[in-house]
């Protein structure tokens, strides 16, 4: 596992230096001041190795493959378009041919037809890549989304890119949704794996809106066992393994600090008639006991970007594991 740096919160303590398009950014370095650079840029451009580039646009964040005739992008965010295709046109007049889809949750897809019009427009047919767990989740969700014109095989398969490799590495048992998967490029040492951690900072709102919490510790060890050197996380700084471990000691603090709380005061102890409904009961457990995870843990974390907005639903998220979870 990877060594926490011992101030921890979030690894606040690491260094951040200025975004560069042409310098590659050395492991375990941050952007600086990114969320000022989100809402005053059109983009923040870093380069991560020879042929890769990390952009965020308003949030949210994904990765580009120059190749030697065209560009492989990561998800299509939602009304991101013009900042990321900017920022391609940054460093490459090479056309954007390929697009994976990373999981399906459409925040992450839903510009996907601008790039599919921008193609045709230009002649060309647009590669569009996902799994096969996602491909089958589209259909049965009935999406609107255009469908992909490749699959990779679930859990674990690969494609080819202009001579790069590009792995599949979907979870077992996923957390966030049930496609969720980190793409690897080996060759270049990145990982894409949108929603599973926000680096730099505390985990967005129910761990990002995971489906699943009971899984999210498997899947943080599992990416950490893949080599690469930087990761895109959908939202938040570039991150690396040491943001893994970090996530890691936050959920276990989080989770001790809501099992003593439901130890101290278990859901019985709301039963309450003059309340109405036991619906009413269960909304004061979860209020109640996210409140104290709150206080408890703000001493350490409460400085961070996003705590007070994210801890209490993140705390509910836990106190509705254990109470489902033995």
């Amino acid at each position: 596992m990877s060594v926490i740096p011992p101030s921890n919160p979030l690894r606040e303590s690491q260094p951040h230096v200025a975004p560069s398009a042409t310098d590659v950014l050395p492991p375990g370095t941050k952007i600086d001041e990114l969320f000022e650079r989100n809402m005053t840029e059109p983009y923040v451009l870093q380069r991560l190795s020879p042929r890769v580039w990390w952009v965020s646009v308003t949030n949210y964040t994904t990765v580009f493959l120059v190749g030697e005739e065209s560009v492989l992008l990561f998800d299509a965010p939602l009304k991101r378009y013009d900042g990321v295709v900017s920022a391609v046109s940054a460093v490459t007049d090479k056309p954007i041919s390929t697009i994976v889809y990373s999981h399906f949750h459409t925040d992450h897809l839903d510009d996907i037809d601008r790039y599919v019009q921008a193609a045709q427009d230009e002649g060309r047919t647009l590669r569009l890549v996902a799994s096969e767990q996602t491909d089958a989740k589209l259909a049965a969700a009935r999406s609107i989304l255009p469908r992909p014109t490749q699959t990779v095989s679930w859990p674990n398969g690969s494609f080819d890119f202009e001579g790069s490799r590009v792995e599949l590495h979907g979870f077992e048992w996923a957390a966030h949704t049930e496609d969720h998967a980190a793409w690897l490029l080996p060759s270049e040492r990145v990982v894409h794996v949108p929603d599973l951690i926000s680096p730099d900072q505390p985990p967005f709102w129910r761990f990002a809106a995971n489906e699943r919490f009971l899984f999210t510790r498997d899947n943080l060890d599992a990416v950490d066992k893949l080599e690469w050197d930087h990761l895109s996380g959908g939202h938040g700084n570039v991150g690396d393994h040491g943001d893994l471990a970090a996530e890691q000691e936050f959920i276990a603090e989080l989770l001790a600090v809501c099992e003593n709380e439901v130890s101290r005061n278990p859901l019985e102890a709301y039963v309450d008639p003059e309340l109405g409904s036991h619906t009413a009961w269960f909304a004061k457990f979860l209020e109640t006991t996210s409140a104290q995870a709150a206080d408890k843990l703000r001493e350490k974390y409460g400085h961070m970007y996003g705590f007070e907005s994210s801890i209490r639903a993140n705390a509910e998220a836990v106190t509705l594991h254990l109470v489902q979870y033995h």
